[in-house]
């Protein structure tokens, strides 16, 4: 599960960050094996994994998963 916070004025207080936390723990809590939060505002990335604390990468040049998603990069130069 990808999610991305939009830096959007028109929707910033419905996607409060809070708001967006709050959504990938039920994905992860509902079987999500895997969700990456990325946070264009702060540059930041949360990933989500279950039975694990949420990790925090700052200005991460790239996102991949080895165990789930094997070969698979994501390219975060245009995002940022």
């Amino acid at each position: 599960m990808i999610e991305l916070r939009s830096q959007s004025v028109v929707y910033r207080r419905r996607h409060r960050l809070q708001v967006l936390q709050d959504k990938m723990q039920e994905y992860i809590d509902n079987r999500t094996q895997l969700g990456w939060l990325i946070d264009r505002k702060q540059r930041q990335v949360f990933i989500y994994r279950p039975n694990i604390a949420v990790e925090v990468l700052d200005n991460p040049k790239r996102l991949c998963d080895e165990l789930l998603l094997s070969g698979f990069i994501l390219d975060l130069s245009q995002v940022w």
